[in-house]
């Protein structure tokens, strides 16, 4: 659990986030909000840096790929010169993207990859793979404490309804009353880890300070896109139709974590039922949808 004596200091550049995420946090003393983007210096004095900067969406991340590219690189750079000059933790929060369209299922933090270094989603895949590289670096050259976790799939309320993932995708179509759009034939399969869970993974490999990683964090239980079509249709809206789109370039074909060595190390695995965090995520979509006109509840 965390300390509650943690003065908490929270940079975002608003390209993705919204104060409305924190606004709960925005009067307590503890807590200061701060708008700058990581891929210009920041001096500050902390024991603790969580590194959880980068458009995550494929929708978000290629709006701006070089963007993307620089928030992963330049970004990492400073966190970790801020980590050196000060001494601090750092934790990057990696994505499952650096497996590509992996050859091995489930994926174990022993593979290496199959990535496309010039499609459209490279941006992001090989951004992330080489802050990841930087992180070790800068623990063999300078001794830096690094952390890495590879976050597969992770949804839950607070979401945008245009963030452009399939949950979100999915669960804000079917308030609208849409048929679900499908991209391919829907047999490629995900992973989805409820945000609580993954949280809990987080704070784990912070504090378990002689793991490095990289460790997954994700859910093992493998899905295919259908199937999750599926379930949200019959929590919002029995009877919805789902149509096919042409697949993405680079698409992957499967995702699913091997989560043993969070097991071993972190003593970490998830808890929340696929079914139980699609109906919070829901309740929240709908209120945003609300909120903004485009449903009446």
């Amino acid at each position: 659990m965390a300390d509650p004596q943690n003065h908490v200091i929270c940079l975002d550049n608003f390209q993705t986030g919204s104060r409305a995420n924190v606004a709960q946090w925005l009067h307590n003393p503890r807590f200061e909000l701060i708008r700058h983007d990581v891929v210009e210096p920041f001096r500050i004095e902390v024991d603790r840096i969580w590194h959880l900067a980068c458009p995550a969406s494929p929708r978000q991340y290629q709006r701006n790929p070089i963007a993307t590219a620089k928030t992963c690189v330049i970004g990492t750079l400073n966190m970790l010169g801020l980590a050196k000059r000060c001494g601090a933790r750092l934790l990057l929060a990696s994505t499952s993207e650096v497996y590509g369209d992996p050859l091995v299922s489930p994926q174990v933090e022993s593979n290496c990859g199959n990535v496309n270094c010039t499609g459209p989603r490279a941006c992001y895949d090989e951004g992330k793979r080489m802050a990841e590289t930087l992180c070790f670096d800068y623990a063999r050259m300078h001794g830096v404490s690094v952390a890495v976790a590879r976050i597969f799939n992770t949804y839950g309320p607070r979401m945008s309804s245009s963030d452009g993932r399939v949950v979100t995708n999915f669960i804000s179509q079917a308030l609208r009353g849409e048929p679900l759009s499908i991209y391919g034939n829907g047999e490629q399969t995900r992973s989805f880890c409820y945000c609580d869970d993954l949280v809990e993974g987080l704070l784990a490999l912070m504090n378990h300070a002689e793991m490095e990683g990289p460790v997954n964090l994700g859910n093992p239980n493998e899905i295919t896109i259908s199937e999750l079509a599926s379930r949200v249709i019959a929590l919002v809206r029995p009877g919805l139709a789902v149509v096919h789109q042409p697949l993405p370039i680079d698409d992957p074909q499967r995702r699913c974590p091997s989560i043993e060595r969070a097991e071993m190390f972190l003593g970490w695995r998830p808890n929340v039922d696929l079914d139980q965090g699609l109906q919070a995520t829901i309740t929240d979509l709908a209120g945003q949808l609300n909120q903004a006109g485009l449903i009446a509840l």
